[in-house]
């Protein structure tokens, strides 16, 4: 079976064309799309959504620096352990830890300003360490490529809670 990259005929590097992701990702939608398959008996139908399927989930999994980055770990045999190894550089243990302190100050203080602070910071982390990533994958380290991306779904969680607490103060 083929891997995700080759099904849209790209090179298997975490730098990929968005653009020709895009146009490869239309050009396999056309061909397996149901309504080509209208006409067609029940299992050529069953075969073109499971390619139909196939082809969105890839999509979904290239288009995001998050998904490919692990995707290409994996393809590599990197099991990134993400349940159990939560092991992590002390430097950035620290930095978690301060960034929580500043997210619980700015929650209790219900300050707006400080919280745009935090997630402005938690950007610019998160960019530097998808571009990082990046250069280890395409430069084949991927062990501690694999370590990166660990790293880089804790910025993810963190993300997503700065969020809900943005939700939270505007309701």
């Amino acid at each position: 079976m083929q891997n995700h990259f080759e099904l849209f005929h790209l090179p298997q590097r975490f730098t990929i064309d968005l653009t020709a992701l895009d146009k490869a990702y239309r050009e396999v939608q056309n061909q397996v799309h149901p309504d080509k398959f209208a006409s067609a008996g029940d299992a050529e139908k069953r075969v073109a959504m499971q390619w139909a399927t196939r082809a969105n989930e890839a999509y979904q999994i290239l288009k995001n620096p998050f998904r490919r980055a692990a995707y290409l770990c994996e393809l590599n045999g990197v099991d990134l352990q993400i349940e159990s190894n939560t092991a992590m550089p002390a430097a950035f243990l620290m930095q978690q830890m301060e960034w929580r302190e500043s997210l619980d100050d700015a929650r209790a203080a219900k300050d707006i300003g400080m919280l745009e602070s935090i997630e402005d910071e938690l950007r610019a982390a998160r960019n530097a360490e998808v571009e990082r990533i990046g250069t280890l994958l395409d430069d084949k380290d991927f062990d501690r490529a694999g370590q990166a991306v660990r790293q880089l779904m804790f910025l993810e969680k963190f993300s997503e809670e700065i969020g809900r607490v943005f939700e939270a103060l505007d309701a």
